[in-house]
């Protein structure tokens, strides 16, 4: 990784920054998608044939997830222009939503983080009850 002067301008688009820089563009990313709910929207929007889901279904599909966390959610991703929302002209307006070409881009990264994480958890859990038996 290139390290970044804070408060250096004129990075090139593409170029990588400094993850201690709040202007870092690993660090925004992370801001925006670190939450379990996002990855979760994600992935159930990428999965989904033919690739809209209504807000409703959504809901039914992430197991604990509030209304309100998935509303906040989909805005969040909408605005970031990762999933487009369409909007049905009924009584009450049907809502639907779809990943973007960018938004379906992002699937693959969170895929191989899930992986990564089904096959690492066991043992990060095991040293956390060795550290937590320790100070028992």
């Amino acid at each position: 990784m290139t390290t970044s002067v804070p408060g250096e301008a004129g990075r090139r688009s593409g170029e990588r920054g400094d993850l201690l820089d709040p202007r870092c563009p690993t660090r925004q990313l992370l801001d925006r998608i670190g939450t379990k709910w996002t990855s979760m929207v994600v992935k159930v929007l990428a999965g989904t044939d033919p690739g809209e889901l209504r807000f409703a279904e959504l809901r039914r599909r992430i197991p604990g997830i509030s209304q309100k966390m998935l509303s906040v959610t989909l805005q969040s991703l909408v605005r970031d222009g990762l999933v487009t929302r369409r909007v049905e002209p009924t009584v009450p307006p049907a809502v639907h939503y779809r990943l973007t070409e960018l938004g379906l881009s992002l699937e693959r990264p969170l895929s191989a983080l899930r992986v990564w994480a089904e096959t690492h958890m066991p043992e990060i859990d095991r040293s956390n009850r060795l550290a937590e038996a320790r100070q028992t």
